[in-house]
This record gives C-alpha cells, structure tokens and sequence, in this order.
C-alpha cells in the first residue's frame, strides 16, 4: 500500500466514525425535540424523563463540535481562500432555510448554524492558543451579557415562544444572547471542533484520552454543579443559574459538560467505527450520518408534522415521545440507507451542493 494510498484510507475510515456520532447526536436531537413539542410528563417514568434530561443541550452540542470538526478537515482539503467562499454560500444557504424552518419550529438551530460557520470560517487559520481564548472570551462575554441584560426578554417561558424574533432588535439579541442556541457562548463548540480536526483522531491513543478527559471532566462539573447549587439558598437565583449545566441558559459549566460529552461520543464513535464495521451494522447507519440535514428538515416537516395530524402535540408522556422519535429515526435510516443505493447524498444536502459548489 502507498504512502498515499494509506492517507487516504485512514482518512475515510475517521470519516466513517465522525457520521457514526452524526448519527447519534441527530438521534438524540430528535428525542429531545419531539418530547419538547409533544409536551412530555415526568409522570411517564423516572428513567425516561432521566434520559431525555440528560439529552437536552447536550445532542445538539455534540453536532456543533461534529461540524467544527468538519469545517477543519475541510480546511485541510481546499484552498483557504476557496474554503471561506464556499462556506460564506452554504452560510447564507443554512441562514434561509433556518428562517423557513423556524416558521414551524421556534427551536430551529439552522439559522445559527449559519453564523457558526460565517464566524469559525475566519478561525480555522489561528493558532491552537488563539482558539482556546477566543473559546473562554465567548465564555466570558455572555456571563457578562447575563449580568448586564434582562435575559427573559422576549421569552414566554410558558410557551416557549420569542415575542419579537422577526423584528431586527428581538432577532440580534435571540441569536447572540438569549435564543435557543446563541452565538455567545455556543460558538464555543465550533471552535472545540476546529481544534479537534487537528488530533489524529484515528489514533486508538488520541480516542482513549478523549474518552478519558471527556469522562472525567463531565463527572467533575456535574458533581461540582450540585454541590454548590445544593449550598445555594432559593432566593440566590441570578448565582444558581451561574453554576446549573442546564442548557437554559448555557452557562460555563454547561458548555464544559457539553463539550465533555461531545468528546466522549465522538471517541466512542470513532473507536466502535471498526467493529461496527466488521459485523456490517455500520454501513447501515452511516448514510443517515451523511445526509443529517435533509434529515433534521424532516424529523420537523414530516415527523412533527404526523404528529400533528394525529393530534398528538401537547400533553403526552416522556415515553410515548420517546418511542415516537425512536420509530421516526430508523425510519429515517431505512430511508437513507435505501436512497443511498441510488443517489450520493440527501435531497437538502445536493440542493446546497448546487448552489453553493
């Protein structure tokens, strides 16, 4: 085997375990947001609404590092200057049908992910200690933002609705401080995976200490978390929220937990891609890895959109949410698994290949 010909193939085999996670983190989104607007009870069980719990914030966390992760390896294909044109277009292309998207769904994480990449495409180029300040100033400047602003403007909490998102004021202060997914601090995550693509991620050493660091780090804030949230009294809200790993808000030790998580998904994917491999299951999932937004657009038109028709939005049990987003994901697989016998990619993602080179 050539020296490039070995490049090449390790390269596919990292490749192969990164739309593996894909795969887990849009499962996992799908969970989370089908028991969102399916109203999930607690009442349905301890375990499950456990489950689901501990999937909020943390999936859609894991698909920014993923992404981060993918803008760096793109970055390492392609001319630099061709690379921030090309991710510019796709930017713009995200940006539009985010907005679409969240005429239907008020949690749409697209139209952030258009500012993600507009911004982390001019990071991919900065140093490793460059990357970890600007890391900690996204950090800081929202600590600093929730101090200095009202971060309930907008929301009601009840409904969980944004007063004046499609206003110009309501839609900057929804993406850069208080909306679902903001830019401060979750740019944060993009940036942790631009400096992952530069680890020899198909090293079984580089897998075992993310898995190591990851773990130990995610069991460090969380134990830290309740133990300080345990001395706090309930009058000391605004210091409470400053020390929750809940993604509302994403305070510092949220997006420590976050990128905790994400770093052990990302080793144990990377590391079971072999295996999985080898007893076949893999080729079985990595289409619906690959093809992750045509399927996020869909689990919102088609999946929410069943569920509707059905009249099952609102006052349902955890687990009759989580059995609907499970029956709905490996649809969703069979259907890119079946698709990709035909055609190369999803439907949404040739779209943006078109427009965007």
């Amino acid at each position: 085997m050539t020296d490039s010909t070995e490049k090449k193939h390790s390269l596919n085999e990292r490749l192969d375990g990164l739309d593996f996670a894909r795969f887990i983190a849009f499962v996992g989104m799908v969970i989370v947001n089908f028991n969102i607007v399916m109203g999930g009870e607690s009442s349905s069980g301890e375990f499950v609404t456990l489950l689901i719990s501990s999937l909020e914030g943390k999936a859609a966390a894991t698909f920014v590092v993923l992404a981060g992760i993918g803008l760096g390896l793109e970055s390492l294909r392609s001319d630099s200057n061709r690379a921030v044109v090309q991710t510019i277009k796709r930017a713009v292309f995200l940006l539009l049908i985010g907005l679409l998207n969240s005429l239907i769904f008020d949690a749409d994480i697209l139209h952030y992910y258009a500012f993600y990449f507009l911004f982390g495409v001019f990071c991919i180029r900065l140093s490793t200690i460059q990357l970890v300040s600007l890391t900690v100033m996204c950090n800081l400047i929202f600590v600093a933002m929730v101090f200095l602003f009202d971060y309930d403007t907008g929301w009601d909490w009840v409904n969980y609705t944004y007063a004046d998102f499609w206003q110009p004021q309501g839609f900057i202060r929804n993406l850069f401080f208080n909306g679902w997914h903001p830019v401060f601090p979750w740019l944060s995550f993009l940036l942790f995976g631009i400096l992952l693509s530069r680890l020899q991620l198909k090293e079984t050493a580089t897998q075992l200490w993310l898995f190591a660091i990851g773990s130990i780090a995610f069991v460090t804030v969380e134990i830290l978390s309740g133990f300080f949230l345990a001395q706090l009294g309930t009058d000391q809200v605004e210091l409470s929220s400053l020390l929750t790993t809940a993604p509302v808000p994403p305070m510092p030790l949220y997006m420590i937990a976050g990128i905790s998580i994400a770093s052990v998904v990302i080793a144990i994917c990377l590391s079971a891609s072999g295996w999985l491999e080898r007893i076949g299951l893999l080729k079985f999932v990595i289409p619906a890895g690959r093809q992750t937004l045509t399927l996020y657009i869909a689990h919102i038109v088609i999946g929410m959109g069943t569920l509707e028709a059905l009249g099952m939005l609102g006052n349902q049990l955890s687990t009759v949410a989580m059995l609907a987003a499970l029956i709905f994901c490996l649809t969703a697989t069979i259907y890119a698994w079946i698709g990709s016998k035909i055609f190369r990619r999803g439907p949404v993602e040739w779209v943006m290949r078109k427009l965007t080179g």
